[in-house]
């Protein structure tokens, strides 16, 4: 008699291997295709994922406010903790309990590669605001000056020690799984101190730049779930079936002129716009230079007579940029949640994590953060801050690269050069 081969077969140690319990993240994309339309605007239970959603967004919005009014380094500390949980949902996303089980310490070796690239990305963008927190104790600064000096050092034996303890652990059997992990650590350290390092920039160039990009993601995030809730019934793209166009051209709007009255109102405010030259916490007074001072247009004579009691309006020259990057927030931006939304329909699971009730993990928000922070960055760069060298510039890179034996010699020498050139002169 032949064996009945769509019985169940008993399971064999490799099939047992694999087998494991379903995260409560995961999802059955295939079954899903079965429930019929996933828009938003027929979901019965959507009232009730409404509450969840803006209940879990109040209390993050308020803590958000709140960090940023504390200033600089608690927004650091803030991004630090949020890149901790991001590291942490993407390493668990391909574990396996049975493997990690024979491979004692292999957490602690991935984590050891983490630190290392903070201690890298972090002491480059932060180096010259430490040198001039410690200038006035030259014990501190001759520590930091050598730590500084020889940090790409330190950085590249920590590093070189994680692949030897990694090579040393190596098990029989086991080496498929050990290179995946190890290649998947190094691609969760690039997504996410690339962003990383672009958002401390932004912070330590003024909290505007930061707050700014942030705050449009997160208009066009709620503009976008508000237009898809109650208008929504084009689908936008396959990747994200609750995605409508209706939701993402009235986010786009919406996003446009709140970046116009944002820029406004966050330009008015000295602690949002001055660069953080230091690791201090204290209060910022600063020339807010031409970006921030309004600029006046006349208004037509038939609108201010008859539609707008005023002859003139006052606009920022920022709030032109502001336009760009709200451009930018709300048309290339999402494409960061679009490709979330493929990884994680390859994963077969519906969030990276469970932290925030509502949204997912903090990975599901951060998707399109990531994009606007870079663009902001490379944005500020390129057509915001000045191309030509400014006497602050060179002397913040004096600061930066010379020892104060080296600056010394640099003030002796200049002070000669304008000695001579005194003596030409007269």
């Amino acid at each position: 008699m032949q064996k009945d081969h769509g019985s169940s077969a008993p399971s064999t140690p490799t099939s047992a291997r694999f087998r494991h319990r379903r995260r409560s993240n995961e999802f059955n994309f295939e079954m899903s295709k079965t429930n019929g339309n996933h828009l938003l605007i027929n979901d019965h239970d959507k009232y009730k994922s409404m509450w969840i959603r803006a209940c879990s967004s109040l209390w993050m919005l308020g803590g958000f406010l709140l960090i940023i009014y504390m200033g600089h380094l608690y927004i650091l500390a803030m991004v630090v903790v949020i890149q901790i949980f991001m590291a942490s949902e993407l390493l668990n996303l391909l574990r396996r309990a049975h493997e990690d089980k024979r491979l004692p310490g292999f957490r602690i070796l991935n984590w050891h590669f983490y630190f290392t690239a903070m201690l890298f990305v972090y002491g480059r963008i932060l180096s010259h605001q430490l040198v001039n927190t410690v200038t006035s104790d030259k014990i501190f600064y001759k520590l930091v000056s050598k730590l500084i000096k020889y940090q790409m050092v330190i950085c590249y034996f920590l590093y070189i020690a994680g692949v030897m303890w990694f090579i040393l652990t190596l098990k029989k059997k086991m080496y498929k799984y050990q290179f995946g992990q190890f290649a998947w650590t190094h691609m969760i350290l690039i997504v996410v101190f690339t962003q990383s390092a672009f958002t401390v920039a932004n912070i330590f160039e003024g909290i505007f730049w930061f707050l700014l990009p942030a705050s449009l993601i997160a208009v066009n995030d709620v503009a976008a779930y508000f237009f898809g809730f109650f208008f929504g019934k084009t689908p936008l793209i396959k990747l994200s079936p609750k995605k409508t166009w209706e939701g993402f051209i009235g986010a786009s709007v919406v996003t446009t002129i709140s970046a116009f009255v944002l820029a406004n109102v966050f330009g008015h405010f000295q602690w949002l716009t001055c660069p953080r030259k230091d690791l201090s916490t204290g209060w910022l007074l600063c020339d807010p230079g031409p970006l921030f001072k309004p600029e006046y247009y006349p208004l037509p004579g038939w609108l201010s007579r008859w539609v707008l009691p005023w002859k003139e309006v006052a606009i920022l020259p920022v709030q032109w940029h502001a336009l760009c990057l709200s451009l930018f927030a709300s048309s290339i931006a999402p494409f960061g949640g679009f490709f979330a939304s493929g990884f994680k329909r390859a994963f077969k699971i519906k969030d990276f994590g469970d932290s925030i009730p509502g949204h997912g993990g903090f990975t599901d928000r951060m998707d399109c953060q990531m994009v606007m922070a870079v663009f902001a960055y490379i944005y500020h760069q390129s057509f915001v801050v000045p191309q030509d060298y400014t006497v602050e510039m060179i002397i913040n890179e004096i600061l930066r690269s010379l020892t104060l034996e080296e600056q010394n010699i640099l003030y002796t020498k200049l002070g000669q050069i304008l000695l001579e050139r005194m003596v030409e002169l007269y």
